[in-house]
């Protein structure tokens, strides 16, 4: 941006010896350079516009999308393990209830009674794989078909002494809470895992507002440099239309054969926008002076203009 002005100085300094057409000439590339930027200026303010709905919307599918799934499924991962304690609970008190059971028993009774059961279906199963798998006559398969028989009913004998049992309706209960723990645990796991999905699709989202906060950010600062240059040509442009009226001053009305030339005036929403933007950017600067924080060669532009202002 320095360079620019430099050269623009010297340029002013010859001026005044070049000649009418080069100074026309000159006034033409000033009015292109202003012109130019000024289209680029609008260029920046349409982007910035567009980054800003992005980031609006972006910001909307994370908070109302991915964030609201993420907290419904934790909030049923919360439920569900207040529920898992619960029946974890509900299994230490029955296992403990079956331990004083067991101590209690008259001889052990009741435990030799389940020993018992599992030995004759131990000796049901081996006795059914020999028919399955070994190659017998007629007679020693009947033989092993009435031991099976006679066994199913020593395990019925020995299950209708125990179903009144106390300890048998314990170890059903038992039975029972350790299969919803199981369903409690899978449920749980496959909650736990959809939460985590949201909850890194909504993640991925807002860095991606981030990074278009970012380059919003580098925009305003461009967009802002971008209006000074086009300002700086603006006024060298008038300075030379100025000399140019003072030369052409008793030869002719340099406007007598043509309209009026229109008078450059900026937007007055895109003046009020960049000023905005660059009072933003002060403040912001002011705040990290004041707290300590290194500077940008920006901020610290803004601030020495602010200081000299």
């Amino acid at each position: 941006m320095n360079s620019f002005m430099s050269k623009d100085k010297t340029n002013n300094s010859q001026s005044s010896r070049l000649s009418f057409r080069d100074l026309q000439h000159q006034i033409e590339d000033f009015r292109q350079k202003r012109d130019d930027l000024n289209k680029k200026t609008k260029d920046f303010i349409n982007a910035l516009q567009d980054i800003e709905i992005e980031i609006n919307n972006t910001l909307k599918i994370a908070k109302e999308k991915y964030r609201k799934k993420r907290d419904y499924w934790n909030d049923k991962v919360k439920k569900l393990k207040e529920k898992k304690i619960e029946y974890k609970n509900l299994l230490d008190n029955f296992i403990g209830e079956k331990n004083k059971i067991q101590k209690s028993t008259d001889d052990g009774k009741v435990s030799k009674i389940f020993v018992s059961i599992k030995q004759i279906e131990r000796k049901i199963d081996n006795l059914e794989r020999k028919i399955e798998t070994e190659n017998l006559n007629i007679a020693e398969e009947n033989a092993i078909i009435d031991n099976i028989r006679k066994l199913a009913e020593m395990k019925q004998e020995y299950l209708a002494e125990q179903i009144n049992s106390d300890l048998f309706k314990l170890e059903r209960k038992i039975e029972i809470v350790k299969i919803n723990l199981s369903k409690i645990y899978e449920q749980l796991n496959k909650w736990s895992n959809k939460s985590q999905e949201n909850h890194a699709k909504m993640q991925d989202l807002f860095q991606r507002v981030y990074a278009l906060k970012e380059k919003k950010k580098r925009m305003e600062e461009e967009l802002i440099e971008n209006k000074k240059a086009a300002d700086h040509y603006h006024g060298q442009f008038l300075k030379l239309m100025n000399q140019r009226r003072k030369i052409s001053k008793g030869k002719r009305p340099y406007y007598a054969s043509k309209k009026p030339l229109k008078k450059y005036t900026p937007s007055t929403k895109k003046n009020e926008l960049l000023k905005k933007l660059k009072q933003d950017k002060l403040e912001k600067a002011l705040e990290k002076q004041k707290a300590g924080k290194k500077l940008n060669l920006y901020e610290a532009r803004l601030i020495l203009e602010k200081s000299k202002g």
